[in-house]
């Protein structure tokens, strides 16, 4: 009886917040439309303290920060959209916006056509949607095996049972890009530099010689952190030790 009860409640709760999230995001498109940016991003802020995490939420706030000609927080939100929704071309359009009002002109290193191609493919789907298709393929095999066993004709029998290998490949093949994405993601630890100018190091200490700045809005890849320093690599692969209150990372959901 308890059990359900506290079932109850908490479906209740989670409806009510719902309708709170509801309420603050129409508040804060109102408060972007009547030009008030910093109303906007406190109800949008609030949702997210709610725990509703979600691309529109945070590509609103891009483009509120945008808007207060705050380029590095704009930067920052979309990059984060862009995390939940990496195929959404309107994030992408707008980031590229804010990243051209940046200081810093980072090159990129260059990819053989097997990694290009590699990207390409794997970046069609998260490895959420990938885990998902080799769900889906392997129930079609399974289906298609049963029908290719019990199956009294030769020619549906060679058709059923090319097509439960396909699926079975298919399968594998999303399993093995799931993995793959998901490790890469796990081992990448974007960040966007947030001082106007920070100072990289060669060590993790105030004396270790200056090998380069970066200034806000620059995003970068952290390696590792050592005390109050992260070690981190530009997209053109240079590395080097920058303070951690310079930074922030994307991945805090």
């Amino acid at each position: 009886m308890f059990k359900n009860i506290a079932i109850i409640i908490g479906l209740f709760m989670a409806i009510c917040c719902t309708a709170q999230n509801n309420k603050l995001f129409d508040q804060a498109t109102t408060a972007y439309n009547a030009g008030e940016y910093d109303n906007a991003i406190e109800n949008y802020r609030q949702i997210l303290e709610n725990g509703q995490h979600s691309a529109a939420v945070y590509f609103n706030m891009g483009n509120a920060y945008y808007k207060l000609n705050k380029i590095a927080e704009s930067i920052y939100y979309y990059e984060k959209a862009l995390l939940l929704s990496p195929n959404d071309q309107e994030i992408k359009t707008n980031l590229s916006y804010a990243q051209n009002m940046t200081l810093d002109a980072i090159d990129t290193l260059p990819e053989t056509g097997l990694s290009k191609l590699y990207k390409n493919i794997t970046g069609k789907l998260t490895f959420d949607q990938w885990a998902y298709v080799a769900i889906a393929a392997m129930l079609l095999f399974v289906i298609l095996y049963i029908l290719f066993y019990y199956s009294n004709y030769s020619t549906s029998k060679r058709w059923t049972f090319i097509g439960s290998l396909f699926a079975l490949f298919l399968s594998i093949i999303a399993i093995i890009f799931a993995y793959v994405q998901q490790s890469d993601f796990n081992a990448w630890q974007p960040a966007i530099i947030f001082a106007e100018e920070s100072i990289i190091k060669s060590e993790p200490n105030t004396a270790g010689q200056q090998i380069f700045v970066l200034h806000a809005g620059t995003k970068v890849n952290v390696l590792d952190e050592l005390d109050k320093w992260n070690k981190i690599q530009l997209t053109d692969g240079k590395t080097g030790w920058i303070n951690k209150q310079d930074l922030r990372l994307l991945k805090d959901f």
